[in-house]
Parts: C-alpha cells; structure tokens; sequence
C-alpha cells in the first residue's frame, strides 16, 4: 500500500511504500509521549526505505536522543521544522526499513490484527490504555523484535 504523509502546515510531506500498513505499535516511552503526542504515545507505521520519497525537504529536522557519553541514538526521528510535526523515524540499525508515524499519514489505514503496547510502565498517569484480548504489552524491549514481529505476522516482502 502507499502510504502518503505530510506535517500540519504543508511544508513537507511523504510517500512510501508499505508492506504492512496497521498503525501496530504504540510506544508510551517518554520520549514519543514528547516529541509525538496524540494520547500519551506515538503509533508508529512499518515502510520500505527504499521507495521512501521526501518532499519540502529544506524544512525537515531530525532529532536524535542522547544516549549518553555523547553518544547519539542511532534512531532518527524526522519532523518539519516549520510546524514540529513528526514524520518518520529510521534507525541505522535496521535500514531498509522506516517508520512513519500515524498521525501524518493522510491516506486511509487499515485497523490492526493486533497492537503491540510498548514501554507501558513509561506511560503518562492520565492514559488509559485500550488493551484487547489479542494485543502484546511490553513493559521493556520484547524478546521478539519488530522484524520478528514483521515476518512472524507474514509482513515481509
């Protein structure tokens, strides 16, 4: 599915494709409840890097957090510069893949099978989260990683 994006004000946006197009994962850490909003958590989306295709790309910043000792987290979170909307993330760590937030996409998502709740013991005191049967909570990093998560489920290419 294509996936198109795009910041508040209009001065970027996104395309890419996507294998999986379930707005799956939440993550409540401190860090997406900052810079993501919307409910206390960010909901993250899983695209091809490759096919990624970035308009206004004068107007995107990215923001990395430290991750001590001077070191940067290999984690990129990319947002305009002009209106502060997040777009995507990308980690060098796992670069073919991309991940745009839910709340730019414009296109018409489809619900999830399932969600994984992650870093709920991060969560803000005023989210409740709402928890099916079938959804996956994790408290720390899961023992299956999200690429496992993706080929488990059939979402790989």
């Amino acid at each position: 599915m294509l996936l198109e994006g795009s910041c508040h004000c209009g001065a970027a946006g996104f395309s890419v494709e996507s294998p999986h197009p379930y707005p799956f994962n939440r993550c409540y850490c401190s860090i997406c409840r900052k810079v993501a909003g919307g409910g206390g958590y960010a909901i993250n989306l899983g695209g091809l890097f490759e096919t990624l295709h970035v308009t206004g790309k004068r107007h995107i910043r990215v923001y990395q957090v430290d991750a001590g000792g001077g070191r940067k987290s290999p984690l990129e979170r990319h947002f305009c510069g002009k209106c502060g909307s997040m777009l995507y993330a990308w980690d060098s760590r796992w670069p073919d893949l991309v991940h745009p937030f839910a709340s730019a996409i414009n296109s018409e998502l489809p619900v999830p099978p399932e969600t994984t709740h992650l870093l709920l013991g991060s969560k803000a005191s005023w989210v409740d989260p709402d928890i099916r049967e079938h959804d996956k909570c994790f408290d720390g990093y899961p023992d299956e990683s999200i690429a496992e998560w993706h080929e488990r489920l059939g979402l790989v290419r």
